[in-house]
């Protein structure tokens, strides 16, 4: 045991592996059996208002609640202690992604999603299984009236191979305050911690394991534009990710089971792409001529400068073409995205006057794509397929 480990009733604490929300996770050895477990170890002592080993007794009272929808994938825990000092309770280990070869207790290193993504995007077969195994895990919180509100790769681990959501410091019931606690990177902008802040949440993570891109640079694509534009499981992916972080709070899935059956059904419809992208590099400048922008001689629609009345707000709106890598034209004029380039799908497009406009998709030779007027009041989404 090193010098600074708590001490915790029948179990020998080895070394910190992590943390999950205000405690510290250590690898240990039970005394009585010499099998290695997790133990989350919180102090009891308060700063302030803040009582973080109350918080999480709480939360793990909740789960223990609903113990009879245990699932295979939510971490198990095993027991739940406390001393004078400290809360802690025990979980099932994760897997080990060490390839020393000394021991297991010296060089285990706990296998996470947020580790495995630290290697770039999964494959397409692991996209799939994994998004699939979060999401049941998550559903069965949502089906008993609770919220995870902390959902990110950190605290998806695998067991035995398998997916399992852990951390459940900050669970919730469903219709409590909805607090902006939890990991800034995968709060929904409206800040409401229900269902569907875990679903904005899930779908932030099934976009890093797509792209392997940290979650601030969604919906870019960028480097892997060309793998998911000719994977149809990926694509079909992408889909259910897009609608899942979608700003507005009603234009969300409604919970965790609502996501998993479009994901199924999106990837049980999906069908081989028959085109491929071609990346086009433009590299030239631009300059504002009386409020208009002029890039390579094209017109390119300012969102600042368009005049609407005072009583129109601005949206954010996606954009979504098939094939990927489509330029977004509105009433006629190229869009620039944050970098000065012209926007390419699938995109996020930021302030647009919340009122009707015309909307083209223009991709390669192949003629426009005209999506018609639409009006962004009420649809906040524009998918289009040659």
């Amino acid at each position: 045991m090193t010098n600074d480990a708590p001490n915790i009733p029948d179990f020998e604490l080895i070394r910190a592996i992590g943390r999950g929300g205000f405690g510290q996770v250590w690898l240990a050895r039970n005394r009585a059996t010499g099998l290695l477990r997790a133990v989350k170890v919180i102090s009891r002592s308060s700063v302030g208002a803040v009582d973080p080993a109350g918080r999480e007794v709480v939360s793990i009272t909740r789960l223990e609640a609903i113990r009879h929808r245990h699932h295979p994938n939510l971490l198990d825990i095993q027991h739940v202690g406390q001393t004078d000092d400290y809360v802690f309770f025990v979980t099932d280990l994760a897997d080990n992604v060490s390839e020393q070869g000394g021991s297991f207790a010296d060089d285990y290193v706990p296998a996470t999603l947020e580790g495995r993504l630290r290697s770039g995007a999964l494959s397409a077969d692991e996209c799939v299984e994994c998004a699939r195994q979060l999401l049941e895990g998550l559903a069965s919180l949502h089906e008993a009236g609770m919220v995870h509100r902390d959902v990110k790769p950190a605290n998806c681990l695998f067991v035995d191979g398998t997916l399992k959501l852990a951390d459940f410091g900050l669970l919730t019931e469903a219709d409590s305050h909805t607090s902006r606690i939890g990991t800034q990177a995968y709060m929904p902008p409206d800040g409401r911690m229900d269902a569907r802040a875990d679903v904005y949440a899930a779908g932030l993570v099934i976009y890093e394991m797509i792209t392997g891109h940290c979650v601030e640079r969604f919906p870019q694509l960028a480097d892997r534009a060309d793998d998911v534009g000719a994977d149809a499981a990926l694509s079909a992916l992408l889909r259910v990710c897009l609608d899942a972080c979608q700003r507005g709070l009603e234009d969300r899935f409604a919970d965790a089971s609502v996501m998993f059956a479009a994901l199924e059904r999106s990837i049980d419809g999906a069908a081989e792409p028959v085109w491929s992208l071609r990346r086009v590099s433009i590299a030239v400048a631009c300059v504002l001529v009386a409020g208009v922008l002029v890039w390579g001689g094209m017109r390119v629609f300012d969102r600042a400068a368009v005049q609407v009345p005072a009583e129109t707000s601005r949206v954010h709106v996606n954009f979504v073409s098939y094939p990927f890598g489509a330029t977004v034209l509105l009433d006629g004029e190229t869009v620039l995205d944050e970098e000065g380039q012209p926007a390419t799908t699938p995109c996020t497009i930021e302030g647009l006057p919340a009122c009707s406009h015309d909307v083209v998709f223009r991709y390669g030779d192949l003629p426009d794509l005209e999506m018609g007027a639409v009006d962004f009041g009420g649809q906040r989404q524009v998918v289009g397929a040659w």
